[in-house]
């Protein structure tokens, strides 16, 4: 029966792991484990980084092709009782009685819009075992987890992990038939095991979705939203059923993180390996249940080029910014880019940074690592929250102070809220052009309020070295959706007297949907002129190639963020200003 093999098979994985624990003569490392009972030996050594070195995109294409032939062949399908069937969710249920409309698909998603609903539907086939299929699951888990060790340090790169663990796990089920698992479901167990083991169970397929921007699972028993970059929120066909489901994978991010979520310490604030944004909650902090939301970055970062395209701000005012950034060299602007929360403040701040020349040494510093630039002397430095016995946190503030110690050309703070706002405006007025941070406000004159009150307390007289603040805004347009805009781009003046005040370079017209030149003159540029002796002639000259270099990679289609910072710098280096090539 069913229990009596399983019961078997893990009664010789056991055995398999104490007799190698306990014999001297037998040490675990670079030994083979064997399961033995008169079958084929399975193979487990500790050389996973010499293996992980010689893996290739064929050999995983190959094995993927093995493991499909034999799905196909005409091996008897698994029977599975009616009472054990899987059990809908509520989005598969209103998908399969609603009349629907397949609006796009791809890989294994399906979008769907539903006549009334408020919503889009996102629908991809999840792995959900039935008991009987759980009960092998756990058991082909306990015995890979007691035969199987591949550290993750070794094995850096996820796909080559996922595919080492596919390996192993697919010689186990081969090489115990009293698991009777036939040729045909051998993907499913194999995979089911991957997925939970290495990956993030039922949202796996989720995390590896490019096109999505947000994760949320709210709770059990409710649908898990998604906000697609295309299609916005929608609910998805994936949902959680018990509470402890969701607790199990939060305390599994927990776990590759080096942190512990309980009743104690119910918040979770983390990195994934891809970068992505963690923030989970467990009662008591939250009432209805576990919650989870995890923001995805894309793996291809925007440019310069794809704001443009998208309307976020114009040509000319980029061109603007990227002579604000490189500053010819010579005096490169302090900037803070201003907005509320997912308008795309660090997108910006990212873009921007891309236009900064190789030759410079830049540190970033931020609470969670979110930027990805293109740029070769790069130091990134995070913060890190305490450990479990309150010791170990390292603040913002503090990793600024170190920065200041470490020779940096320009220091980017990824995110300024507390005491790092000070230290980063002594950095600014001691010397250290060119400073970016990014700050929730949602008008320059608030970002300069902000900055000046309590937690920051930044003296009004310090604001004398900051040059623009960059005020960007998500907003929801009937015809659009939703959109982000730069709306300003302003100017501080004043900072030498105790009348701090902005002035607009670049302002936002909400009819037109442009960002379009004032006609108010720019005190920096009148600064950049006399460092460098250009005329205003000469300078608009300048602005206006850059404009039309800019809009050349638009028509062009030349969007990569690596390639579009090769080509500017490349751009700037080959000719004098105010020239054409």
């Amino acid at each position: 029966m069913v229990d009596d093999y399983l019961s078997e098979l893990m009664k010789k994985a056991k055995e398999s792991s104490n007799t190698l624990d306990s014999s001297p003569q037998n040490p675990v490392k670079n030994e083979e484990v064997i399961i033995k009972n008169n079958q084929p030996k399975i193979l487990v050594e500790d050389r996973d980084e010499e293996i992980a070195g010689t893996i290739k995109q064929k050999d995983m294409e190959e094995f993927n092709k093995k493991i499909v032939e034999k799905e196909t062949s005409d091996e008897p399908k698994i029977e599975i009782n009616a009472d054990d069937a899987k059990e809908k969710t509520y989005v598969e249920k209103k998908l399969e009685t609603a009349k629907k409309k397949e609006l796009a698909k791809y890989g294994k998603v399906t979008i769907y819009e539903i006549a009334g609903e408020p919503m889009k539907f996102y629908f991809i086939p999840t792995l959900r075992p039935t008991s009987a299929e759980r009960k092998i699951i756990n058991t082909i888990k306990e015995a890979t987890t007691r035969l199987v060790s591949i550290a993750p340090f070794k094995v850096r790169n996820p796909e080559e992990r996922r595919f080492l663990y596919k390996q192993k796990i697919t010689d186990i089920i081969n090489s115990n038939p009293n698991l009777k698992i036939p040729p045909s479901r051998l993907n499913f167990y194999a995979d089911a095991v991957v997925r939970e083991m290495v990956g993030y169970g039922l949202i796996d397929d989720l995390i590896k979705d490019d096109k999505l921007e947000e994760i949320m699972v709210v709770g059990p028993k409710k649908p898990v939203y998604v906000f697609h970059r295309e299609f916005e929120m929608m609910e998805t066909s994936i949902e959680f059923f018990s509470e402890q489901e969701i607790e199990d994978l939060i305390n599994k991010i927990a776990r590759e993180v080096g942190r512990r979520v309980d009743v104690s310490n119910p918040l979770l604030d983390a990195r994934l390996t891809d970068g992505s944004r963690v923030n989970a909650t467990i009662p008591p902090a939250s009432i209805s249940g576990g919650t989870l939301t995890i923001r995805k970055f894309r793996e291809d970062p925007y440019s310069i080029i794809d704001l443009i395209r998208k309307g976020t701000l114009s040509s000319e005012a980029a061109a603007f910014l990227w002579i604000c950034i490189d500053g010819m060299n010579v005096k490169p602007a302090n900037m803070l880019i201003s907005g509320g929360t997912g308008s795309g403040k660090t997108t910006l701040l990212n873009v921007l940074a891309a236009f900064i020349s190789q030759r410079e040494r830049v540190l970033t510093i931020e609470d969670t690592a979110e930027l990805s630039l293109p740029l070769k002397h790069w130091i990134r430095m995070e913060a890190r929250p305490p450990g479990l016995e309150g010791t170990g946190e390292l603040r913002i503030d503090i990793l600024t102070k170190n920065a200041l110690r470490m020779r940096p050309d320009r220091i980017i703070v990824g995110e300024i809220r507390h005491d790092e706002a000070f230290t980063l405006f002594t950095a600014i007025n001691t010397g250290h052009d060119g400073s970016l941070g990014t700050v929730h406000a949602n008008s320059s004159q608030e970002t300069l309020v902000r900055v000046t009150s309590p937690p920051m307390n930044v003296p009004k007289i310090m604001l004398s070295g900051l040059d623009l603040i960059i005020v960007e805004h998500r907003y929801h347009d009937r015809k659009k959706g939703t959109i982000r805009r730069v709306s300003e781009i302003s100017e501080v003046y004043g900072g030498m007297t105790d009348d701090v005040k902005t002035q607009a370079i670049f302002q936002r017209d909400p009819v037109k949907d442009v960002l379009e030149r004032t006609l108010i003159n720019s005190k920096y540029i009148k600064t950049l002129r006399d460092f460098t002796g250009l005329s205003k002639e000469k300078f608009d000259a300048e602005l206006d190639i850059r404009k039309q270099f800019l809009e050349k990679l638009v028509e062009e289609n030349i969007h990569d963020l690596k390639k579009v910072s090769e080509l500017a710098q490349d751009f700037v280096e080959k000719r004098s200003y105010g020239e054409n090539l």
